[in-house]
Formats: structure tokens, C-alpha cells, sequence
């Protein structure tokens, strides 16, 4: 495992607080149709760098991630290893 700075950390915690407000505003729908709703939206307004954060703390255990923007998250990143 990478070696994680505090400022990196703090970035993280933020996006994954982020990442779990969008999974709540879309939590009424079906799982699957909410997962995609959620992946869709990152891809379209977050920064990829942002992406690339959130998918490297995906990859370190994904911490404090809810069920929909974890399973989100998982399938940006299955998406981008199948390029």
C-alpha cells in the first residue's frame, strides 16, 4: 500500500464525504439504475483528477465509501482497466 499524506488524506475523506452525498441524493431509485445515475455523474462533473483520487482510495480499501458510490466507483474503475 501507498504511503498516504495528511493532505491527501484530508482530500480523500472530502471527496468520499462528496461521493456519499451524491449516492444518498440518488439512493430512492433501484440499486442498479442508482449506481449508474451515480458513475454517470462523476464521470460528467467531477475533475479527473478527483476521479483518479477517489479511484486510488478505492483501490486502499475505499474507506468510508457508502454501498451505491462504492459499487459506482467500482465500475468507473472496471471501465477504465477494459480501455
Amino acid at each position: 500500500m501507498i504511503e498516504v499524506t495528511s493532505h491527501q488524506a484530508a482530500y480523500q475523506r472530502k471527496l468520499v464525504h462528496q461521493a456519499n452525498q451524491i449516492g444518498k441524493f440518488f439512493a430512492h431509485q433501484p440499486q442498479p439504475e442508482a449506481v449508474a445515475n451515480i458513475a454517470d455523474h462523476l464521470r460528467k462533473f467531477w475533475d479527473p483528477r478527483m476521479r483518479t483520487q477517489i479511484l486510488f482510495h478505492l483501490e486502499n480499501g475505499g474507506e468510508g465509501l457508502d454501498e451505491l458510490p462504492r459499487h459506482a466507483i467500482e465500475k468507473i474503475a472496471s471501465e477504465t482497466t477494459q480501455d
